[in-house]
């Protein structure tokens, strides 16, 4: 339960974090970050909801969701000297994507 819960509260600050990115991002018309983060913010809402949900398909979405969570986070760290946003997303998205990438390796 405790997996559960760190993956659930993992995924819900990277989506938060993505969100104040493409806020920011929006701003200076970073279209290659403003496009990742989407994907990263949707990805972690729905692992977040069908790991709530103790969904039998929420291994496989750990996968894909710590796949995004990477690429996110390798764009945002290209832009994280001179934009805090992308600093503090890069973060959120590399420990959402440890956690999704436990999870997704563990035994059913």
């Amino acid at each position: 339960m405790k997996n559960s819960k760190n993956c659930i509260d993992a995924c819900l600050a990277c989506l938060t974090t993505c969100e104040n990115c493409i806020t920011d991002c929006v701003k200076v018309g970073n279209q290659e970050c403003i496009l990742l983060c989407r994907d990263c913010a949707d990805i972690c809402a729905l692992c977040a909801r069908f790991e709530a949900r103790s969904s039998r398909f929420a291994q496989g979405l750990h996968a894909l969701c710590a796949e995004i969570c990477k690429a996110c986070s390798e764009e945002c760290l290209k832009h994280a000297s001179h934009h805090a946003s992308c600093k503090e997303c890069a973060e959120a998205c590399k420990k959402c994507a440890a956690i999704c990438e436990e999870l997704a390796a563990a035994k059913v």
